[in-house]
């Protein structure tokens, strides 16, 4: 099998892991080195002066020992197998870099022949990337569970990021749907990686020669609708990696129906919506100040589809609103559906100045779609009156789906337009009469649509 093949098979079979993104450390190149690392961003990220970056993805090995259900690498799926040798993938990163394609690499695996020298194999490629290529690009790590702490620790010195993919969100769901991999060996190497972090920390604080250790931290992901945990239990498992861990991020990936088994849900579409909820709900524990029990709870252990859950928790904590946007404290601001980190400290520095009206936020560029029914100016809403959580749901309930359509190129969009617009777009309201455009030209004004 040629290189091109394999690049084929295992770049396509990387795509299901999507703890990868923006590299979160710094790393200057030096004379006698190539590359650099940039806080920026890693992965078709953005950097501050507006460079997309990229990065490239890829498996070593598809070929795996293990059989769990929902993988499409599963040992006992029949399918393409490829592997690459340490010099390949050494060689296709600075063959990329080279010709500007790549700023960085992530390298995960699945397991061959053991852990260890799954591991051994990962830690070589970037060994050689560091030590022989000099390279000093971005590098994303994945962890093998299982693998010794040796392994790890060599690892951590040399990636700006390792992850461990949890996997499924239990230990029961584990045993039925990979009964080759066990809770403990999951848990041990993020052990590991946190406390390598938190050494090598305080080791810096005294001497900046100290060597880093995963500079860009740890992340892991979790496969979303697998198994039957409800979105409660995740989001409990997530605060606490958070807590015990210090992790980066916590990912979740909708379940793809890539394999046939009696174990797996019978599902027609990935649950991309639930993913992009629970996305939601980590974004408002990291930067929000929320606690999972605020989001959900017994009674309430999923989200709702329809509504993002800063709205719910809204909703059901009427004792909390209306806001004053005159006196509330930066944390009540920041709980408020519709306003940002970025609108709540505009909020706060332009009141000391003057007390706000709706007007005012209106030229702040606060959308009022959302907030105006949990906020008041000067002790009065905003067009409404004495908001109730039914009516509130009912006018922020998603519209039913637009009938146009994105045109193509080369769409002919006489015969795709939906007949409204075409009546729109023939009707001679929206278009000025010779008259009124003629009796106006004094003003050299031209009309904007």
């Amino acid at each position: 099998m040629n290189l091109i093949d394999k690049l084929t098979i295992l770049a396509d079979a990387a795509k299901y892991d999507v703890s990868c993104s923006s590299s979160g450390s710094t790393r200057q190149g030096g004379k006698g080195t190539i590359g650099s690392a940039a806080k920026s961003g890693i992965c078709h990220s953005f950097t501050a002066d507006g460079r997309c970056i990229s990065l490239l993805k890829i498996l070593m090995t598809n070929n795996c020992i293990y059989d769990c259900a929902y993988c499409l690498n599963r040992r006992s799926n029949d399918k393409p197998r490829a592997m690459f040798t340490v010099d390949e993938i050494v060689s296709l990163t600075m063959d990329f870099y080279r010709r500007n394609y790549i700023e960085g690499l992530f390298l995960s695996s699945a397991v061959i022949g053991s852990p260890d020298y799954t591991m051994e194999l990962l830690v070589k490629v970037v060994e050689k990337l560091r030590y022989e290529e000099k390279f000093h690009g971005y590098i994303h790590l994945k962890g093998i569970p299982g693998a010794s702490p040796a392994l790890i620790q060599r690892a951590g010195f040399l990636a700006d990021r390792l992850s461990v993919n949890l996997e499924l969100p239990s230990e029961q769901s584990l045993k039925l749907l990979a009964p080759d991999k066990t809770r403990q060996n999951l848990l041990l190497p993020m052990h590991q990686i946190h406390q390598g972090i938190v050494q090598r920390s305080e080791e810096r604080a005294l001497s900046r020669k100290a060597p880093a250790f995963v500079p860009a931290g740890q992340t892991t992901q979790m496969i979303v609708g697998a198994s039957g945990e409800s979105d409660l239990q995740i989001l409990r498992l997530s605060s606490a990696l958070y807590q015990k861990f210090s992790m980066k991020r916590v990912y979740f990936s909708a379940y793809v129906p890539v394999n046939e088994d009696s174990r797996l849900p019978q599902i027609a579409k990935p649950p991309v919506l639930r993913e992009n909820r629970l996305y939601q709900a980590d974004w408002l524990m990291r930067f929000y100040g929320f606690d999972a029990a605020e989001l959900l709870d017994e009674s309430m252990p999923n989200f709702d589809p329809d509504y993002d859950p800063k709205i719910i928790w809204a909703v059901r904590h009427p004792e909390q609103f209306p806001v004053e946007i005159n006196t509330a404290s930066y944390q009540q601001l920041i709980r408020v559906p519709g306003l940002g980190i970025r609108c709540a400290k505009r909020i706060v520095s332009a009141r000391r100045t003057a007390r706000l009206d709706f007007e005012d936020l209106l030229r702040m560029k606060v959308s009022l779609k959302r907030a105006q029914y949990f906020i008041t100016c000067k002790g009065k809403y905003y067009r409404i009156q004495n908001p109730q959580p039914d009516m509130i749901l009912r006018a922020l309930k998603p519209q039913a789906r637009s009938p146009y359509e994105q045109l193509s190129l080369f769409h002919d969009w006489q015969t795709t337009t939906p007949q409204g617009m075409v009546e729109v777009l023939n009707d001679n309201a929206y278009f000025p009469k010779k008259a009124e455009s003629q009796s106006s030209s004094q003003n050299n004004l031209l009309p904007v649509f």
